[in-house]
Protein backbone atom coordinates (compact mmCIF):
# COMPACT_ATOMS: atom_id res chain seq x y z
CA UNK A 1 0.00 0.00 0.00
CA UNK A 2 1.37 3.40 -0.81
CA UNK A 3 1.96 5.78 2.27
CA UNK A 4 -0.62 8.53 0.89
CA UNK A 5 0.27 10.07 4.54
CA UNK A 6 3.41 10.16 4.60
CA UNK A 7 4.12 8.33 8.27
CA UNK A 8 8.04 7.48 7.06
CA UNK A 9 10.15 9.76 6.10
CA UNK A 10 12.78 9.24 3.67
CA UNK A 11 16.43 11.66 4.47
CA UNK A 12 16.43 14.13 1.24
CA UNK A 13 19.63 15.12 -0.49
CA UNK A 14 21.90 17.78 0.35
CA UNK A 15 21.01 19.53 -2.91
CA UNK A 16 17.56 19.21 -2.00
CA UNK A 17 17.54 20.04 1.18
CA UNK A 18 19.56 23.25 0.23
CA UNK A 19 17.10 24.00 -2.29
CA UNK A 20 14.17 24.24 0.41
CA UNK A 21 16.47 26.08 2.52
CA UNK A 22 16.97 28.43 -0.46
CA UNK A 23 13.10 28.65 -1.33
CA UNK A 24 12.60 29.41 2.10
CA UNK A 25 14.72 32.80 2.18
CA UNK A 26 13.69 33.89 -0.82
CA UNK A 27 10.07 33.51 0.52
CA UNK A 28 11.39 35.61 3.29
CA UNK A 29 12.75 38.37 1.71
CA UNK A 30 9.70 38.38 -0.41
CA UNK A 31 7.15 38.58 3.14
CA UNK A 32 9.30 41.36 4.67
CA UNK A 33 8.76 43.40 1.27
CA UNK A 34 5.41 42.69 1.79
CA UNK A 35 4.63 43.86 5.03
CA UNK A 36 5.01 47.31 3.93
CA UNK A 37 1.18 47.53 2.61
CA UNK A 38 -1.36 46.54 5.26
CA UNK A 39 -4.72 46.33 3.53
CA UNK A 40 -6.81 42.76 2.13
CA UNK A 41 -5.25 42.41 -1.45
CA UNK A 42 -1.83 41.94 0.54
CA UNK A 43 -3.07 39.28 3.03
CA UNK A 44 -3.92 37.08 -0.09
CA UNK A 45 -0.54 37.63 -1.45
CA UNK A 46 1.04 36.40 1.60
CA UNK A 47 -1.81 34.05 2.26
CA UNK A 48 -0.66 32.55 -1.59
CA UNK A 49 3.67 33.14 -0.98
CA UNK A 50 3.14 30.87 1.85
CA UNK A 51 0.71 28.37 0.10
CA UNK A 52 3.36 28.52 -2.95
CA UNK A 53 6.01 27.97 -0.71
CA UNK A 54 4.70 25.03 1.08
CA UNK A 55 3.74 23.37 -2.47
CA UNK A 56 7.44 24.13 -3.77
CA UNK A 57 8.89 22.61 -0.52
CA UNK A 58 6.38 19.24 -1.30
CA UNK A 59 7.16 18.65 -4.71
CA UNK A 60 10.88 18.80 -4.06
CA UNK A 61 9.93 16.21 -1.19
CA UNK A 62 7.97 14.30 -3.43
CA UNK A 63 10.64 14.04 -6.40
CA UNK A 64 13.12 12.77 -3.74
CA UNK A 65 11.07 9.80 -2.80
CA UNK A 66 10.68 8.28 -6.26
Amino acid sequence: MKDTFRKFYKPLTEENQKLIKDIKEKAEELQSLMMNVKNREMSLAMTNLEQCTMWAKKAIVLEDEK
